[in-house]
């Protein structure tokens, strides 16, 4: 039933999802990029279907991961509404329905390689013995993960339940209220450091980089920075081989392009526009990397491959990398307003491509609306498994608009950190209720949204965010606060 727009006939299909960190919308050449070459992603929009109007429905790094995981608005359950530490525990209940746990039960081979970023554990972390709950508790059979972001301790891969690597004679100790062990930090010695902090990044020095949290010992199980890409890249295709007489299912959380930002030497200076631009090239060939081994292996038209991210780009993060210098004209988010963090479409839209072949016709674009909290629903019709009625209460099947037609969804929440602030597209509007001002910050050059007033646009003629028609539109800005909190107040917004 070749580029139908109606859900397939329930057969066994491999899904891979690749979720970039920190892309966003205008990073990519085929969304716009006119200097940084990105030919494996722009191939695979060739040969699928890109989205214009997808989104992760969080704009920073848990909450996305959160609501893709669990189907479920990360703002409704404090534990995964914001950023979370690398000691956090799991913030994902794991007597509950996950992506990964339907996809288990329908005869799926689970593995996840790369950022977690949800928790591990349920107090106190020992991470010299088994470290639990985390993802195997929730749905998948094999686990490749970093604990939390390249810029927090631990700064270690975690196989399964162990930390890969690791001495016994040389335990990891790891806090984020105090200093431990006597490792220096980059506060302290700042003359250590390879890649000097602006800001937050100024704790225990690891591989020449100060780090948000401290952390001793474990040091032969210390990742690379510039290896990163590489490791991890090499422990999916390693799945994908493993695997590739079974129907598997494989989530890619990629390090590229979240600071530290320190690709491997191969890709210094190969893209014109400083260290950022670089690592997004190391991204695409990653990608490059899983689809010359789903073709080698003669698993690619049997196999559903997206590739997004998991909030929008920003510049600089952290540390003194130069991005803000050596841009050269490049646009992390393109014509959108705002940066990672912000409830403005550059905090959120994504871009969003969809390969399969036989089912996605090639060459294709959507504007329909879609979020990455829609995955757990999408991904069930694709594997014919039934949802859970108590399972993913905001996940809408998409599977109709990644085959060519239309979405289900005529609203989507988003939200940027933590659990108050929220805004919801309507259609072709976009509003965000007024708050205080208490939660803004400098980031990279973007700011969280800080106006304290209601503000109210219309994306079909303004993409950029730029006329506030809250004042001309009482009653739609009254319809909308009401259907937010609506939204808010139920338990679910899935029909």
């Amino acid at each position: 039933m070749p580029y139908a727009a109606c859900a397939p006939k329930p057969s066994k299909h491999s899904i891979v999802f690749i979720l970039a960190d920190d892309i966003g919308y205008g990073d990519f050449s085929c969304y716009g990029a006119m200097r940084v070459k990105t030919p494996h992603v722009d191939q695979l929009a060739r040969e699928g279907i890109r989205f214009t109007d997808a989104h992760a429905t969080g704009s920073v790094c848990t909450p996305t991961r959160y609501a893709f995981m669990t189907g479920q608005y990360a703002w409704r359950n404090p534990l995964g509404a914001g950023i979370l530490s690398g000691e956090a525990p799991l913030a994902i209940d794991a007597t509950k329905a996950t992506t990964a746990s339907l996809l288990k039960q329908g005869g799926y081979t689970t593995g996840i390689v790369g950022k977690w970023h949800m928790g591990l554990g349920s107090g106190q972390i020992n991470w010299n013995t088994d470290i639990k709950p985390g993802p195997l508790e929730v749905g998948f059979d094999y686990a490749f993960i970093y604990p939390a972001t390249g810029d927090r301790v631990p700064c270690v891969f975690i196989e399964n339940h162990r930390v890969v690597g690791l001495d016994p004679n040389d335990p990891i100790q790891v806090s984020y209220d105090h200093k431990v062990g006597n490792e220096p930090t980059g506060r302290e010695h700042p003359e250590l450091l390879t890649l000097k902090f602006k800001h937050g990044h100024d704790a225990t020095i690891i591989n020449g980089i100060s780090r948000i949290g401290w952390m001793s010992g474990g040091k032969s199980a210390w990742w690379k920075d510039e290896q990163m890409a590489d490791t991890l890249t090499k422990k999916a295709v390693a799945f994908i081989e493993q695997n590739k007489d079974k129907t598997f299912f494989l989530y890619l959380a990629t390090h590229n392009i979240h600071v530290p930002r320190v690709p491997h030497p191969r890709w210094d200076h190969t893209s014109g526009c400083g260290t950022r631009g670089d690592a997004i090239q190391e991204f695409d060939g990653c990608v490059g990397e899983i689809v010359a081994t789903l073709d080698k292996l003669k698993l690619a038209d049997n196999t559903l491959l997206i590739v997004t991210s998991d909030n929008g780009g920003v510049i600089g993060d952290g540390y003194d990398s130069g991005d803000e210098r050596d841009l050269n004209g490049h646009l992390c988010n393109g014509a959108l307003r705002g940066y990672k963090g912000s409830l403005y479409e550059g905090g959120h839209r994504e871009p969003f491509i969809a390969r399969w072949p036989g089912e996605i016709k090639p060459g294709t674009e959507s504007s329909e609306l879609i979020g990455l909290v829609d995955m757990m629903a999408t991904f069930a019709a694709v594997a014919g498994v039934e949802m859970p009625k108590d399972g993913g209460p905001d996940s809408f099947n998409v599977l109709p608009a990644l085959l060519g037609g239309k979405s289900p969804r005529d609203h989507l929440v988003v939200q940027s950190n933590g659990v108050e602030r929220q805004a919801i597209r309507v259609g072709e509007w976009k509003y965000i209720p007024g708050k205080p001002a208490a939660h803004a910050r400098a980031a990279g050059g973007g700011l969280y949204s800080t106006s304290p007033n209601v503000q109210l646009y219309n994306l079909a003629n303004d993409i950029s965010e730029e006329s506030n028609l809250a004042e001309k539109n009482p009653g739609k800005v009254k319809e909308f606060q009401a259907l937010l909190d609506k939204i808010k107040t139920d338990e679910r917004s899935r029909p």
